[in-house]
């Protein structure tokens, strides 16, 4: 009999393992929409999916193992890394979903909303906030918009012998900001930045990448509170927050 592993449950969804079949319940089924849509679109390995009976999707586990996880070295190579890059190039050169992605003023308020919130609430120092506020303002700018993953963590990215076996979670995939994913995959990892982006090649702004890393670090920082993750662990959100101030 198989055991069943809680892989990640909160309020929004859950997603269960039960031997090499993932079980990912979602209170909002226009998120397995865009999950099931995306997948069948990117030119990149992606998990198969075995059924879908809403509010379930059941997918397979791909094999390898994932990049990294936020809060600890990587220990994939540089060749894995690279990769990735490689891989991430792929889809951001793919044609944009036929769905349409975030507006720049809403990012805006987004931020503006999360930085208050962090500092009436205490969560960190004012100094910080603003700082990462400053540094954030350089990712909200005009952008030509590409085929992003949305939601690209290290652990969404699965490697075996220095290849790229599958991407997961895709339910926030949208014509976005390339820097995003970049940001987003070396969040916490900046020591493999020159890793990935030699894979990726030309085109990445590395300010624009930064400015990234603060700009989610804000934003993420109440939901992750809220449902009961910790962002002040060693190097996860609030580590990256930090290390800016270090930079200034």
């Amino acid at each position: 009999m198989e055991e069943v592993e809680v892989v990640v449950a909160h309020r929004q969804r859950a997603t269960l393992r039960v031997g090499d079949v993932f079980l990912k319940v979602d209170g909002n089924p226009a998120n397995a929409d865009v999950e099931v849509r995306a997948m069948a679109l990117a030119p990149v390995p992606t998990p198969a999916i075995l059924w879908r009976e809403p509010p379930v999707l059941a997918i397979a586990a791909v094999p390898g193992q994932a990049l990294g996880v936020l809060g600890a070295p990587s220990e994939a190579s540089s060749a894995a890394w690279a990769a990735a890059g490689a891989a991430i190039r792929r889809l951001h050169d793919a044609p944009l979903p036929p769905w349409p992605g975030r507006g720049l003023d809403d990012l805006a308020e987004e931020l503006d909303r999360e930085c208050a919130w962090l500092i009436a609430n205490d969560v960190l120092p004012v100094e910080v906030v603003r700082r990462n506020r400053e540094i954030a303002q350089g990712a909200i700018r005009p952008f030509n918009p590409v085929f992003i993953h949305g939601d690209l963590q290290i652990t969404h990215v699965f490697v075996e012998d220095d290849r790229v076996t599958g991407i997961i979670d895709w339910s926030e995939a949208a014509p976005g900001d390339a820097m995003w994913d970049l940001a987003t995959l070396t969040l916490g990892h900046e020591e493999r930045l020159d890793d990935l982006l030699a894979g990726y090649g030309e085109g990445a702004d590395r300010e624009v990448i930064r400015a990234w890393w603060s700009l989610r670090s804000l934003r993420g920082s109440r939901w992750l509170v809220e449902h009961g993750f910790d962002p002040d662990q060693p190097g996860c959100e609030h580590d990256v927050l930090r290390a800016r101030m270090r930079d200034a």
